[in-house]
C-alpha cells in the first residue's frame, strides 16, 4: 500500500503513510483544537454566571487550554512530546475535576449529568484525551526513530 499526499513538492500537508496513520501536523492540530475547546467551555461557564473560587479557575483553566494549544502548534519536534504529555495531563485533571463535580463536589461545584454543557463537556474532553495520546505516542516514535 503507497502513502497519501496533499502538497507541491517535498512539503505536504497531509501525509499518510502505509498504516495510514495521518501525520502528526495534523494530530498537532487537533490536540490544539480539543485544548481549545475544552477551555471554550469554562470560559463559556464564566460568562454564563460561574464565579466565586470556581470561577477564577475556569478562567485559569480556559488560560490554560489556550496556551497548551499554542504550545502544541508551536513547540519544535523535539518538544512535542512535553507539550502533548502536558496537554494530555491538563484534559485528563480537568475531566477528573468534571466527574469529581459529579459524585462529591468540588470547590462547591456539585454538577448533575443533565446540567447545561455537563455532557457536551464529557464528550469533548474524552475525544480530547484520544486525540492528544495518540499526539503524544506520535511525538515519542518520532524521537525515537529520528536519528
Amino acid at each position: 500500500m503507497g502513502t497519501l499526499s496533499v502538497g507541491e513538492g517535498n512539503s505536504s500537508y497531509v501525509h499518510a503513510g502505509p498504516s495510514g496513520v495521518l501525520s502528526p501536523i495534523i494530530w498537532r492540530i487537533l490536540s490544539a483544537l480539543a485544548l481549545l475547546a475544552m477551555g471554550g467551555i469554562h470560559l463559556y461557564l464564566v460568562l454564563d454566571g460561574v464565579d466565586g473560587i470556581p470561577g477564577v479557575l475556569f478562567v485559569l483553566n480556559a488560560i490554560g487550554g489556550l496556551l497548551l494549544a499554542i504550545a502544541m502548534l508551536a513547540a519544535p519536534r523535539r518538544l512535542l512530546g512535553i507539550a502533548s504529555v502536558l496537554g494530555l495531563l491538563f484534559l485528563v485533571g480537568t475531566l477528573l475535576a468534571l466527574v469529581l463535580a459529579l459524585t462529591v463536589g468540588l470547590f462547591g461545584i456539585s454538577e448533575q449529568i443533565d446540567g447545561q454543557p455537563v455532557q457536551t463537556t464529557i464528550i469533548v474532553e474524552s475525544i480530547g484525551i484520544i486525540v492528544l495520546a495518540v499526539t503524544t505516542a506520535l511525538a515519542f516514535r518520532m524521537q525515537r526513530t529520528r536519528p
